[in-house]
């Protein structure tokens, strides 16, 4: 077979399981569950061709294919890979197996209907990485929202109904906005080369003013932001995560927030260069304090979920800091810390939900001497937390490390306060893992289970990705050297021609250079 063939398949053929889910009949739970795991499994195996065949040594989209769907309109079925997505689609293939899994005796309700939105959403997530026609993309990136939506509102916890709108409101207006953007370039596709299309390949070699650049840039921005989520757009996050059900949780920090990153990439670098510029100082100091304040709010949680969900946003401050400072190794950084935090935080919330099954709640002082009952779980626990805050030889630390070595020197002040960051999180992980692991065993922990072989087995791949990716990194950071270096040359280019034309980056006085 093909890769531009295999490449549609492994997309969609979690859509097609799902198709065959309908007609298994709703009693059949067991079956059900079997399905879903099966084709979330083949879909994963199937996209490790994909990543073995890559080139790693061209920057051009690989594995594409191109054809006629609303003719039309200008909207074409155009699909490809590179080295920004090829990552992140195999996060995804590798994470959607252990999701389900996990789900195995948490969810017992509408187990039908639950394995179908799953694999739905799984279809719309590889979508979003491979779309290369901006209607395509946003169909992609719409469709995404329904399952998630009935994931928290329909299996999620007592407040499931408020978090699953509140996520669907914030997303939906910062896509309107990135649905007006797209209709502009559509037109101003055709000003320019007399022909209507939606097509990302021909739109990047258009030259858009300044003006129109800076629009264009925030409409898509504010989209993107949203769903990383950049402070202080972040306030959906924690409770979406709080409500998910496992799952839920895993998916959205795995790979829902990484959409946005890879959106500012995709879309913001490669159409608006001028205005990726123009913004950096406003990004670099939104992603500092970002850094600074999901640590610090962390630090106060009293619920283990919600000090996971703030983590994420000191996390994610990573990876803009390391998007923006623009050099070769900050950018690869950055895109490692997706699929390093994708591992890690989606680890936290699995081992979350699993103390959560037995006891039933996630607060930090109903717990104590878990240790004694549970060493197995303790021992993948602490692992876990060490990653997530960078311990040498994990995935956090390399992610992070290339990050602040590359922005050092273009940004050392901000560089030296993120760095800040790092100990704030070593303090709010440790003390949660202190607190619950440690200490005096309470009577109502005595009764607690060791991790069975199920959960074993969930765990074992992901602490097995968090020691590949600490050790031996190049394994993946060679698959996107070329294509960040193409995006960082675009960038410099875009900033030659600021200068030359007298324009200054927004607050450029206050960079902390």
């Amino acid at each position: 077979m093909e890769m531009s063939s295999l490449l549609n398949w492994v997309t969609f053929l979690p859509a097609l399981g799902a198709l065959v889910l309908l007609a298994i009949p709703r009693t059949e739970t067991q079956l059900v569950k079997s399905w879903g795991l099966l084709v979330s499994l083949i879909t994963f195996l199937a996209s490790i061709p994909l990543f073995i065949m890559f080139d790693g040594n061209s920057a051009a989209m690989q594995f594409t294919t191109q054809m006629d769907w609303i003719p039309a309109i200008g909207a074409s079925y155009h699909v490809g890979i590179d080295g920004l997505s090829i990552l992140l689609y195999v996060l995804t293939t590798f994470i959607m197996p252990l999701a389900i899994f996990a789900s195995w005796n948490s969810i017992t309700e509408r187990v039908k209907e639950y394995m179908i939105a799953m694999l739905i959403l799984e279809s719309a997530m590889l979508g979003v990485f491979i779309s290369l026609d901006l209607i395509l993309f946003y169909l992609f990136w719409e469709a995404m929202l329904i399952p998630m939506y009935l994931l928290i509102g329909v299996w999620g916890g007592k407040r499931r109904i408020y978090a699953a709108l509140k996520f669907v409101v914030y997303t939906m207006v910062g896509s309107v906005l990135m649905l007006v953007a797209i209709v502009f370039l559509y037109i101003l596709n055709n000003t320019y080369t007399g022909a209507y299309s939606f097509d990302l390949m021909a739109i990047m070699n258009l030259k858009i003013s300044f003006s129109a650049q800076i629009w264009l840039f925030l409409a898509f921005a504010l989209a993107f932001a949203i769903k990383v989520p950049m402070f202080p757009f972040h306030t959906w996050l924690p409770d979406a995560h709080v409500e998910a059900p496992t799952a839920g949780s895993v998916i959205l920090a795995g790979v829902l927030l990484k959409m946005g990153t890879y959106g500012l990439l995709r879309f913001n670098l490669t159409l608006f260069p001028q205005a990726w510029e123009y913004f950096t100082p406003l990004f670099l100091w939104l992603g500092v304090i970002g850094i600074l304040y999901g640590a610090w709010v962390a630090m106060v949680q009293t619920d283990i979920k919600k000090l996971v969900a703030y983590s994420s946003v000191s996390h994610l401050g990573f990876i803009i800091l390391g998007m923006f400072a623009m050099t070769v190794t900050s950018m690869q950084g950055g895109i490692l810390q997706m699929v390093n935090h994708g591992v890690s935080s989606g680890a936290l919330f699995l081992a979350v939900g699993m103390i959560y099954e037995r006891r039933h709640t996630r607060e930090i002082s109903e717990f104590g001497g878990v240790t004694r009952v549970m060493p197995v779980f303790s021992a993948f626990f602490l692992i876990i937390c060490l990653s997530s805050l960078g311990l040498p030889g994990t995935n956090g630390f390399v992610g992070e490390f290339l990050i602040l070595v590359g922005s050092y020197g273009n940004y050392p002040v901000f560089t030296i306060v993120a760095t800040v960051g790092i100990i704030f999180a070593a303090a709010y992980l440790l003390w949660m893992f202190r607190r619950v692991m440690f200490g005096p065993l309470t009577e109502k922990n005595k009764s607690l289970t060791d991790l069975d072989g199920r959960e074993i087995a969930i765990m074992i791949p992901v602490i097995l990705m968090i020691f590949w990716i600490g050790v031996y990194p190049s394994t993946f950071t060679a698959k996107t050297e070329k294509t960040v270096e193409a995006l960082i040359e675009k960038a410099n280019k875009a900033k030659a021609e600021m200068v030359i034309e007298g324009r200054k980056p927004i607050l450029s006085d206050f960079l902390g250079e």
